[in-house]
């Protein structure tokens, strides 16, 4: 959701999502990338989306699923049994609990969309690395991540968008996408 620009519709995706049998996904406007010109003040919050769907359909309560405890979305019910789910990384990061990763075209593998850096897949690939080496590649860099970028961004005073376009003409990977986020 941004502010002023499609926060006037939140009622009638959750609509849209009843007629069509979908679960709606709600996301905090992210500072990744820098094309966007991001700031703070766009963001529609995890807590003002939730009041606003109060204040026209009741109180949304929360909807624990445990057989998804990662899942990025947080999940509630309205009233009427409607589910939506919103992903708060903005203002409420959950990068401790993030089983989420990106794979560019390009063979480039990021742990984290804030990430500036990714691990080369592609040329394991390409110099016939076997399955079990590739494995453990993959495995052995996961286990030992240590990236935390939302939560790195959450302590930064002077939020803006996270890279300014000077450096996305500079390595036009960093934009988000071409990491598909």
């Amino acid at each position: 959701m941004v502010r002023g620009f499609n926060d006037d519709e939140i009622a009638d995706l959750i609509e849209f999502g009843k007629a069509h049998a979908a679960e709606v996904r709600f996301i905090e406007y992210m500072d990744v990338g820098g094309a966007t010109h991001w700031t703070a003040e766009q963001v529609v919050s995890q807590r003002e989306i939730l009041e606003r769907l109060t204040a026209r359909y009741g109180p949304a309560t929360p909807v624990r699923d445990a057989s998804d405890p990662r899942a990025p979305a947080e999940r509630f019910r309205l009233p009427d049994g409607t589910t939506f789910g919103v992903i708060a990384s903005v203002t409420a990061p959950f990068c401790a609990a993030c089983d989420r990763s990106r794979l560019t075209a390009d063979g480039t593998w990021f742990l984290c969309l804030y990430a500036a850096r990714g691990v080369d897949l592609r040329e394991p690939l390409r110099a016939g690395a076997t399955d079990e080496e590739l494995r453990a590649l993959i495995t052995s860099t996961w286990q030992a991540r240590t990236d935390r970028g939302a939560e790195e961004r959450l302590a930064v005073a002077d939020r803006g968008a996270l890279y300014q376009i000077d450096a996305l003409r500079a390595d036009p990977r960093r934009e988000m996408h071409t990491r598909g986020g």
